[in-house]
């Protein structure tokens, strides 16, 4: 099992054919990620590799990042995409020999599309190329892009020389990078479909968004197959649950290998559906043209190939106006895919042409339901109203500066919106946090049973613990439970310390167990001072029941794990140890257990 002190990232490769990604990958981690017959007889990888890199950060944390190794030719940049749709970090390889190539900027620009912010770029084959000339060329060729100031660390796979100082820089750049969130909601991208004897049908992929427990129930979109998990590895480790941010394999014997494929999802059920019409906002920038990177305009109604995640579907492409994407340039459009995929808000993707010849474009999704009317409609597509609306419904809720984050729209924009929504009782604000209306009268709803349920099941307990409430609404902000918890609190709740719990609620015990509680009473009241302990009067779950409810409501003091006291008892006891100490002046244990009556058990 993994150490909980370990942080996951997935690191993908990128770069020309033959610059040499994958000899680079083995170096760092001893792993060939050629697993083809044909990729080892052609000495080129054409289809995704994995190896895992465990590194510790210059602060001594463990850090293990999944790496994908992906293709380098022109052929197999379908494979490419696949590879890339839900990494941390880039390592972009660039061969000191023959420097920028098509290959590395058809890889760059498919990078900038997917929203990659971090690389770490590798100068290969330094042994062969003047190592100055190649930098130099590096850098201008990202000087207007998000990697414009990433390290670029000299290496030589064949003698050896920077393999250290790259692993080192992997790891002090995978130290700055946020891990992945878990918002409830895991996907996991398949882009690997196999079996093995004796154990069956075996998916991989990375995870995000959420994590996957062994035995649990999942579903597969698009296809809505429901098995559940048999088991769980990440690089050969068994695991009891996956996290997000790891290359994650899942056992499902219940499939046949022929019902899955790459590019399916796998999810929770219940966490929404595949759509076959996205609202979207694609992006054509300006870069300096590159053999398979096309500059030409993207014509409205164009047919498409769409690249999301681990998933290539065709599609046809209608802007929000008539007319053509150039380049440079930014629109509002409506996807209609051929097959459904499952998206969220903000996912990216890829547009390459019909022939699959060419990287055209990429986006970001908006809404994955446009084929709903409201939003499909042309006033919609470039509508804030619209845009905050799904952002906050996507999880239920979101912080006011997350929305502007993933839009296109001015802050004041943003407000307005926000404040509009509010006024048509489609959200609520609450300071920086936007909540969906439906959302927070479910979650309220859901609240309010759980106190009652626990009211009536133990009606001994002051209420239900903020934790426990927590855990079971499965809310992962603390700032989300206050408010929620302010907000029953403005009816009829009531918050004691870290308890909630109906106003009207008094704390009594069940009928059955009275005459256990007098019983207790009477052994602690028997001795005083010296009571039986706390095991002792605990024989059986109802006396622990007895013994919980009568601390909690300040009956019973508990000195000590095994030391417990009647409230009056407690009180008395300290009383005369005041006045003996007052006639008397500084007195041994001894002495105060003599005077009390008492024994050492309680008095220490």
């Amino acid at each position: 099992m993994y150490e909980v002190t370990t942080r996951h990232f997935i690191i993908a490769t990128a770069g020309h054919v033959d610059h040499g990604k994958s000899a680079l990958v083995k170096a760092l981690t001893g792993t060939d990620p050629d697993r083809l017959p044909e990729e080892k007889k052609r000495r080129i990888t054409i289809d995704l590799g994995f190896a895992a890199l465990n590194v510790t950060a210059p602060n001594g944390e463990k850090i293990q990042a999944g790496i994908v190794d992906v293709p380098g030719h022109e052929d197999f940049v379908r494979n490419m995409i696949a590879g890339v749709g839900s990494i941390d970090l880039a390592l972009f390889a660039v061969a000191a020999d023959d420097g920028w190539m098509p290959q590395s900027e058809e890889h760059l620009q498919i990078l900038n599309y997917l929203g990659v912010q971090r690389a770490v770029i590798a100068l290969t084959k330094t042994d062969l190329g003047a190592i100055d000339v190649a930098t130099n060329q590096i850098r201008e060729r990202l000087s207007d892009t998000p990697f414009a100031d990433s390290p670029i660390i000299p290496t030589s796979v064949r003698t050896g020389a920077g393999i250290e100082n790259l692993v080192n820089t992997l790891a002090s750049q995978l130290a700055r990078t946020e891990p992945q969130r878990d918002i409830r909601k895991p996907r996991l991208f398949i882009d690997r479909v196999f079996t093995l004897g004796g154990i069956g049908t075996v998916v991989t992929g990375t995870l995000t968004g959420g994590s996957l427990r062994r035995s649990e129930k999942i579903v597969v979109y698009p296809t809505n197959f429901e098995p559940r998990i048999r088991s769980i590895q990440s690089h050969g480790q068994e695991l009891e649950v996956a996290h997000p941010g790891m290359r994650t394999a899942i056992n499902l014997p219940d499939l046949q290998v022929e019902q899955i494929k790459r590019g399916d999802v796998v999810t929770l059920p219940d966490h929404g559906a595949p759509s076959s019409t996205l609202i979207v906002l694609v992006e054509k920038p300006s870069r300096p043209k590159a053999e398979k990177t096309v500059t030409r305009s993207l014509k409205n109604g164009s047919s498409i190939y769409v690249h999301h995640g681990a998933s290539r579907v065709a599609a046809r492409i209608r802007f929000r106006e008539n007319g053509s994407l150039e380049a440079g340039k930014q629109k509002f459009a409506q996807l209609t895919l051929g097959s459904p995929i499952f998206a969220f808000i903000g996912d990216r993707f890829v547009v390459r042409d019909s022939s699959e010849r060419h990287t055209i474009a990429g986006g970001i999704v908006l809404d994955p339901d446009g084929n709903k009317e409201s939003l499909a409609s042309s006033v919609a597509l470039d509508n804030v109203d619209a845009f905050v609306r799904a952002t906050v419904a996507r999880q239920g809720f979101a912080r006011r500066e997350s929305v502007l984050s993933k839009s296109r729209f001015s802050a004041d924009e943003i407000s307005a919106a926000l404040i509009n929504l509010e006024q048509n009782n489609e959200i609520i604000l609450f300071q920086d946090i936007a909540a969906d209306c439906e959302f927070w009268r479910k979650l309220r709803g859901q609240a309010i049973g759980l106190i009652e349920a626990a009211h009536k099941e133990t009606p001994e307990r002051a209420g239900v613990d903020l934790g426990e409430l927590r855990s079971a609404l499965r809310i992962q902000e603390s700032e989300v439970l206050e408010l929620l918890v302010a907000d029953l609190c403005e009816g009829d709740f009531v918050r004691k310390g870290s308890v909630i719990a109906r106003t009207s609620h008094r704390p009594t015990l069940p009928v059955h167990v009275q005459l256990v509680e007098k019983r207790i009473r009477e052994a602690l009241a028997g001795q005083p001072f010296d009571p039986p302990s706390r095991k002792a009067i605990e024989s059986d779950p109802q006396a622990r029941q007895v013994v919980r409810f009568l601390i909690e409501n300040g009956d019973v003091t508990a000195l000590a794990l095994d030391v417990v006291l009647l409230r009056e008892s407690f009180e008395r006891m300290k009383s005369q140890v005041i006045e003996f100490i007052s006639k008397n002046g500084p007195a041994t244990v001894s002495q105060l257990r003599q005077a009390l009556r008492s024994s050492r058990r309680v008095m220490v």
